[in-house]
């Protein structure tokens, strides 16, 4: 595994990779990696002539200075374990190489819905620094294929609407691949390294109220259902900012369902200090 941590030198590498027209991919991270990580790694070696991971805790997506402050930092064992499992380039940029100048920070994109609901209401300007950081990221690897996971659905969906504002989805391929879990059901995240092993059973409720929500879905209100979901989380100690029903396609929050339209339930809660998000597909 090749490690870079210049942008010019990632650059050099990758074009040299790109001999006989092999075909790149790309699995962006912000460290502290887990088996979710490394299913990404695996389809896109399954998909791909060779693999770029970054590395890069993104100070623009944090609207907490505390949360930026306390995100878990492995990176000795995630070298590691990318190397373990068949990276070809990791990337390791400070925040000068990924934000040289203030314009690369400070971009706007207009994402209209999507910024304005669940995460994007909870967390303002967090999309912002998303799109900031990977539209850089994606200038400078510019990979055939990005691999995202399923647990960041909002996020997902917001990629791929940047990736259109830049007129980048036909030369960008996307991948969502499914949210790999802890044996209760807790969506792995870097952030569960913050928890206990007793807070980890209790957020496991995260899941079983997702669960609840697509074992009782039917046509109709949907404002029961999600009342109900919220009384699970409850019970185990979970502070709730939101467990919304919507439409998968554009993630338009429903309070009532005609039957046909393709749902997903989404879910973030506090475990004490910690945050957590999930979601779940429903039909």
């Amino acid at each position: 595994m090749i490690i870079v941590k210049k942008a010019s030198e990632l650059r050099k590498i990758i074009s040299i990779k790109r001999t006989g027209a092999a075909l790149a991919g790309f699995v962006p991270t912000m460290g502290a990696l887990h088996k979710g990580h490394i299913s990404l790694l695996d389809v896109s070696k399954n998909k791909t002539d060779f693999t770029v991971c970054s590395i890069f805790v993104n100070p623009a997506q944090f609207n907490n200075k505390e949360d930026f402050d306390n995100y878990p930092s492995t990176l000795e064992n995630d070298i590691q374990l990318l190397e373990n499992n068949g990276c070809d380039i990791l990337f390791l940029p400070s925040a000068d190489e990924i934000y040289p100048s203030k314009e690369y920070a400070q971009r706007k994109f207009d994402l209209g819905y999507l910024d304005t609901v669940l995460e994007g209401k909870f967390r303002p300007g967090h999309f912002q620094g998303v799109c900031n950081a990977v539209y850089r990221l994606l200038s400078l690897v510019n990979p055939d294929s990005l691999f995202l996971g399923q647990k960041d659905f909002q996020q997902c969906l917001v990629i791929k609407k940047m990736l259109q504002l830049e007129n980048l989805e036909k030369s960008v391929r996307v991948f969502i691949c499914p949210t790999i879990r802890e044996a209760n059901g807790l969506a792995m995240s870097s952030r569960n390294m913050l928890l206990s092993s007793n807070e980890i059973k209790k957020a496991g409720a995260i899941f079983q109220s997702l669960q609840m929500i697509k074992k009782n879905l039917r046509s109709g209100d949907l404002s029961a259902l999600k009342e109900k979901a919220k009384a699970v989380l409850a019970q185990n100690d979970l502070k709730t900012d939101y467990i919304e029903i919507a439409d998968t396609d554009n993630l338009q929050i429903l309070e009532s369902w005609d039957g046909n339209k393709k749902l997903v339930a989404l879910a973030a809660a506090y475990m004490n200090k910690v945050r957590l998000i999930d979601n779940m597909l429903l039909n």
